[in-house]
């Protein structure tokens, strides 16, 4: 991953739904004078994702907000409605908020892009969680291997926060 702790998150755009509609939103005006915790994963539905990391982050909630963070994001490179539905199948309620890279710009701008063609799921997001306030990553951690989740798991990241 090239974006590194003290960077800047690169400006650019990612889909959520609202009311129903994919609504695009930049990356500079819904992260200004926030505290945010962002996890990055391979995909909606895949087994991992499923299994650990989002239903951590889910779990975890009270205890990240008790820290001050204002958002917890998951960023996947699917498309909105996928991250819509997945959301709400994993019951996020209003805890997590479901953003779509279906266009790998954030993915690719922060460099955490891998090649799982191999799989059957294309040029996908590795895993990692950042901690950003206003802008600025305080704290990353990025799996070596897209398939574990460790190190950016939500209990294991939250001592970090």
């Amino acid at each position: 991953m090239k974006l590194k702790e003290n960077d800047n998150i690169p400006n650019s755009e990612f889909f959520i739904m609202e009311d129903g509609n994919p609504t695009k939103k930049n990356t500079h005006e819904f992260y200004k004078d926030k505290k945010i915790v962002l996890f990055g994963l391979p995909g909606a539905y895949t087994s991992v994702c499923s299994a650990k990391h989002l239903p951590g982050y889910v779990n975890n909630y009270e205890k990240y907000k008790e820290k001050g963070i204002d958002h917890i994001v998951c960023i996947s490179v699917n498309d909105p409605f996928v991250m819509d539905s997945w959301g709400k199948s994993q019951n996020v309620e209003n805890k997590i908020i479901m953003m779509a890279d279906p266009f790998l710009e954030f993915t690719k701008a922060i460099g955490a892009d891998v090649d799982k063609s191999a799989r059957g799921l294309g040029i996908r997001s590795n895993r990692y969680t950042m901690l950003i306030d206003n802008l600025k990553v305080i704290k990353l951690q990025e799996e070596e291997d897209a398939g574990a989740c460790e190190i950016s798991a939500a209990q294991n990241f939250l001592s970090l926060v």
